[in-house]
């Protein structure tokens, strides 16, 4: 497999290139941030003639972004707050950046952009500043996971200049939606695999035996999310069994707006030396967990796309009375079992560990669909050179 640009493939003599200043934007929460980070460095790196800044909103997520940073020595960008009112920075920083706090802090900045030839983010919200008046910048799409559900294909993409694709998969239910069209996009990124690589974690011990490791990872979303119905039941099924060991690492969402509800269930389990319970730390978007773990448990989370570039059993969470047969959205259901009851798991873990060899190969087709380039190598240098070859183009 390898990287499919749909632009011209050689990058134009240097001395023929214009300089450009292109903004990383970052106005949600960190869980997206390895999304289109490692771009805006492989840019900087390999793109003298490009002037990149990184923006986030709030203080602890600029540090954080720096302290990626080091990870790419080589990479001079220009870290930047966003320019946004006092008051709504605390409002942030108390409650996190809910869907007002990001829309406000697009109006109020909406002058900042001007300067830029192009705004790269992993969100959709800001397609928002065309509204406000920001039409001068390219819009350019990094996505953030790879899942199947609907949203990762809402008609606003079309509104997009450019886009970064993950592989076939995302590719095929885009264009057969017509959202995307040639010329304007570029297949086989998936940026948060190279910065995970490059922190070149040790794999630390996370619990004191060798038991299995199951990752329960409920999304977010109360209509789609088994945490409501299924959650406590869960948590006390691990807390009265000594076969298994339980991480439970929510959406980085789940708790975000949270946190006292988060400790106080931090609080209740410490007891169990057989539970991790991490509402929201690095460790949660860094693939520490989706690494470390033997299982994987949960609803919808595209987290599980991750989890699987290296096929091991799943079991996912019918909390919803879904219709999930036959539909796209839940096509990676296909690749475990899936269970309506809590109660259920008692049998549904030994039977996933015992009938793994049933699932593997449509597990590891699932992830060549998804991932177009996942084995080989760094992507975020490729997607880099599309974007900007891209922006040359269009100059």
């Amino acid at each position: 497999m390898g990287h499919q640009d749909v632009l011209k493939e050689h990058t134009p003599d240097k001395s023929a290139q214009r300089t450009f200043k292109v903004v990383f934007l970052l106005i949600a929460q960190p869980h997206q941030t390895l999304h289109s980070l490692p771009i805006a460095f492989e840019m900087a790196a390999r793109h003298p003639n490009v002037e990149v800044h990184v923006t986030c909103l709030t203080q602890r997520h600029l540090d954080y972004v720096r302290s990626l940073g080091r990870l790419y020595p080589s990479a001079k960008v220009v870290y930047e707050l966003l320019p946004i009112p006092f008051w709504l920075k605390k409002l942030i920083e108390h409650h996190g950046p809910g869907p007002f706090e990001k829309l406000a802090s697009l109006f109020f900045s909406r002058h900042y952009f001007d300067q830029f030839q192009a705004i790269v983010v992993p969100e959709r919200t800001s397609l928002y500043l065309k509204r406000m008046g920001v039409t001068k910048p390219r819009y350019i799409w990094t996505r953030h996971g790879a899942g199947d559900r609907a949203i990762g294909f809402a008609k606003d993409i079309k509104r997009f200049d450019f886009v970064l694709l993950s592989g076939k998969k995302v590719e095929e239910r885009l264009l057969e939606r017509r959202l995307i069209k040639p010329g304007n996009y570029y297949m086989g990124s998936y940026a948060k695999f190279d910065i995970v690589e490059r922190l070149q974690k040790q794999p630390r011990r996370l619990f004191d035996n060798d038991k299995p490791i199951v990752l329960y990872n409920p999304h977010f979303s109360r209509n789609l999310t088994s945490w409501y119905h299924f959650g406590e039941a869960i948590l006390n099924y691990f807390a009265n069994q000594d076969r298994y060991n339980l991480i439970c690492a929510p959406h980085y969402r789940l708790f975000n707006s949270h946190q006292k509800k988060g400790k106080a269930l931090i609080k209740r389990y410490a007891q169990h030396s057989n539970i991790l319970i991490d509402i929201g730390s690095t460790s949660s978007i860094d693939m520490t967990y989706t690494m470390a773990a033997d299982l994987y448990l949960g609803d919808v989370s595209s987290q599980v796309a991750e989890f699987l570039i290296r096929p091991r059993p799943c079991i996912f969470l019918n909390a919803h009375h879904a219709a999930w047969q036959n539909n796209k959205d839940y096509r990676f259901w296909t690749l475990g079992q899936v269970i309506d009851n809590p109660a259920d798991l008692k049998t549904a873990l030994p039977l996933a560990f015992a009938r793994q060899s049933e699932f593997a190969d449509q597990q590891r087709a699932y992830v060549a669909e998804t991932f177009e380039h996942y084995d080989q190598g760094p992507t975020s240098p490729g997607a880099a050179d599309a974007i900007v070859r891209f922006l040359q183009k269009s100059a």
